[in-house]
């Protein structure tokens, strides 16, 4: 479900923002990421990861998001510690081989994999360079009848959607079609232009977590106008209100979970 109602549009100019926890927001800035906040993976070698969101009941709770980072000769074969986990891989720097249910696959910059729940696979490095990727992960709610299934693609080959009612400002990388029913998230890639604004406040009814990619923007979070730039990350409660000014010279690009098709749980 999503509302919208005008929003005015803020002043240019704000202070940059620091690490926000909200009662519907979180923001947290790139130079959160660092080397005394890294983690070891389980069963991964030469790698390291970052934790951009996890679960916190009665906040954002369905997904977890990791910044990883696999040097050559790294990887693991048995990435997946958890039964039922569907997780998307989206890589932003270098190459990684995957080996997806026996088929091998070698991943570039641009390269999007979903990985449904109970898939086998495998990832490593076999290049001289640092590869870089976004690890979404959330347990996967069956549905009867439907079977989400994996699959690899690349950002380049697929079409955007322009956004209805907003003069081509704002186009979304959509690479699940909305009406598979066997989904149950969405990881998306959005777009706005220079200078772009969506005027409207947003309100939905599900959670979203957001990686900025490239560009800057002042967002709206509830009553907030915060500045965002490339790295910095949001986790927005259900119906937390939200609105986009970019605020920079290049386009606005942000990688967004979020969860779909499924009835609220009550159990």
């Amino acid at each position: 479900m999503r509302t919208t109602h005008d929003a005015t549009v803020p002043p240019r100019h704000r202070q940059r923002q620091t690490t926000a926890f909200q009662t519907a927001y979180a923001l947290v800035p790139n130079g959160a990421s660092s080397d005394t906040t890294v983690l070891q993976l389980t069963g991964w070698t030469k790698t390291r990861a970052w934790v951009v969101a996890s679960p916190m009941k009665g906040f954002v709770d369905r997904f977890t998001h990791h910044s990883v980072e696999v040097h050559p000769g790294g990887g693991s074969n048995s990435p997946e510690l958890e039964p039922g986990v569907e997780a998307v891989v989206f890589l932003t720097s270098g190459t990684l081989q995957l080996t997806l249910d026996g088929e091998t696959h070698e991943l570039e910059e641009g390269s999007y994999a979903y990985l449904a729940a109970g898939a086998d696979w495998t990832v490593h490095n076999s290049s001289h360079e640092t590869a870089r990727f976004h690890w979404i992960r959330k347990a996967y709610v069956a549905l009867e009848g439907q079977s989400a299934t994996s699959f690899v693609t690349r950002e380049r080959d697929v079409p955007p959607s322009v956004q209805a009612g907003s003069d081509g400002v704002r186009s979304t990388k959509q690479f699940v079609d909305p009406n598979n029913l066997a989904h149950d998230m969405h990881v998306d890639i959005v777009t706005i232009q220079p200078n772009g604004t969506i005027p409207s406040t947003e309100t939905h009814a599900m959670e979203r977590g957001i990686f900025v990619l490239s560009g800057s923007a002042l967002y709206k979070l509830n009553e907030d106008w915060v500045q965002v730039d490339a790295g910095d990350s949001l986790r927005l409660h259900s119906f937390c209100p939200q609105a986009c000014y970019v605020s920079g010279p290049e386009q606005f690009r942000y990688l967004q979970y979020k969860a779909v098709n499924r009835q609220c749980r009550l159990s």
